[in-house]
């Protein structure tokens, strides 16, 4: 019930954020048209970090998920990175809508949903791999990476296929600012009306 319940807020959420990033534009662009290129600036920095750090995640999950416990590579440094660089990447589309609202209502919501996540998951994990995941749990940090943990093996074993269709899914953020610039193009073409200007 409490999932189900989750997953309509998160729809809502995602319905709204995209009807504000299509109907809204930036007030910086009136005001100071410098911080616009900043953010957008900054926004690609992050989302660059973020397809990065997905893709290294992919490499040490594809196929490996729910077989064994992962605790290489970025593993080492905290138990959740996918969920990290979806947070960098995430803030990083937000950043480059040129507004500060959208990347505070993005971290606001992760922070109201994924500890929620996390738990439910980690719980599974207790019940699956025991011992293993509870000296797991002891030694490395939930969320922030700790790079001085970071251990990477000489050779790792990948499933080429499964991997190939994670490499899509770390193409999401990039393809998402590619949205903001194309939207933001149809608002100075006047195609899509600006009905709202936001900070």
């Amino acid at each position: 019930m409490i999932e189900k319940l989750r997953l309509i807020l998160s729809k809502i959420f995602v319905g709204f954020l995209f009807v504000l990033v299509i109907f809204a534009s930036s007030l910086w662009e009136d005001k100071a048209p410098f911080v616009t290129s900043l953010l957008f600036f900054l926004g690609a920095i992050l989302v660059g970090i973020a397809s990065m750090g997905r893709l290294w995640c992919s490499v040490y999950i594809a196929g490996y998920k729910t077989g064994h416990l992962v605790t290489q590579g970025p593993y080492s440094m905290c138990r959740n990175p996918l969920y990290f660089f979806s947070l960098v990447g995430g803030l990083g589309v937000g950043f480059a809508s040129e507004t500060l609202l959208i990347p505070l209502l993005i971290l606001i919501a992760f922070v109201a949903y994924y500890p929620f996540v996390i738990k439910s998951e980690e719980a599974e994990l207790i019940v699956k791999h025991k011992s293993e995941f509870e000296n797991y749990l002891k030694s490395v940090p939930m969320f922030f990476p700790n790079t001085s943990l970071l251990k990477e093996p000489e050779e790792y074993i990948v499933k080429p296929r499964i991997f190939r269709q994670h490499m899509f899914d770390t193409l999401l953020f990039i393809w998402l600012l590619g949205a903001l610039v194309v939207i933001k193009e149809l608002h100075e073409l006047k195609i899509i009306p600006t009905l709202f200007k936001i900070y």
